[in-house]
């Protein structure tokens, strides 16, 4: 049994990292404090797995500074004439953005104090960024007494965050642009872990993919289909008539009465 009270300060600074790696923004400091935020997370990580993304993120933060993660946030999500990779609630749940998830979102956000900087922010209220940062604020309400927000929490996460962020994550690790943020998806992955064993939920079930029968190159109308399957019966059923042996011959047959 997790105690909760004691670990909401290290899932106010997991959540706080990823709103600042996910949230769209072009400020030039965007990704500061993201190097001290990784050194304090590497004394106590989630698992192997993510100590070592995270040295590895550090490292190429030490060496080439925070525009790798720019130009590789850039490439994955916003770069023209490519097909950016999705971070909605409701693409993953819906296929298209703005969806309902959105609207669940606003009216969770609707129960709260916090409201969305529109000057400021941009992407829809259920993108990846905003979640986390959605997230980050209701643990530190949490922190500073207000136990009201415990519920809406577990409800966010539930109900928007599980079913569609293990497929954002996969499509995160797997996308060719993907470096440092291969190693931000190890982190990511590694922390929803914590916090489906944090509010008791489990693993969405992946959904099954739906292969679409591609459509034959020569279009025809329903009559002429029609006309041609006709014309096929007829044929066979001409072949069979002329390919047909008797099983009994008739004979002229003497009979006494």
């Amino acid at each position: 049994m997790i105690n909760k009270t004691s670990v909401n300060g290290a899932r106010s600074l997991y959540y706080g990292l990823l709103s600042k790696l996910f949230v769209f923004t072009t400020k030039e400091d965007r990704f500061e404090g993201v190097d001290d935020a990784l050194a304090i997370m590497m004394t106590n990580p989630m698992d192997t797995h993510s100590h070592e993304a995270m040295q590895r993120l550090l490292k190429s933060i030490d060496e080439k500074g925070t525009q790798v993660l720019i130009d590789e946030y850039d490439a994955i999500f916003h770069t023209p004439g490519s097909a950016p990779l999705r971070s909605t609630a409701s693409f993953y749940a819906e296929g298209v953005e703005s969806g309902k998830k959105q609207l669940e979102v606003k009216n969770f956000l609707a129960k709260t104090k916090i409201r969305r900087n529109e000057a400021s922010f941009k992407e829809n209220e259920d993108s990846v960024g905003f979640l986390m940062t959605f997230m980050h604020e209701l643990v530190e309400l949490i922190i500073q007494g207000e136990k009201s927000y415990e519920t809406l929490q577990h409800c966010v996460f539930a109900e928007i965050i599980n079913p569609f962020i293990d497929e954002f994550t996969q499509g995160l690790f797997e996308h060719n642009k993907s470096d440092a943020y291969k190693d931000i998806a190890i982190i990511l992955n590694a922390f929803m872990d914590f916090e489906r064993l944090y509010f008791e939920v489990s693993k969405a079930p992946k959904k099954e993919k739906v292969v679409t029968p591609k459509a034959s190159c020569e279009e025809i109308s329903p009559e002429e289909a029609a006309r041609r399957a006709a014309n096929k019966a007829k044929k066979a059923a001409a072949q069979a008539a002329e390919e047909e042996t008797p099983v009994f011959v008739a004979q002229d047959v003497e009979t006494d009465i």
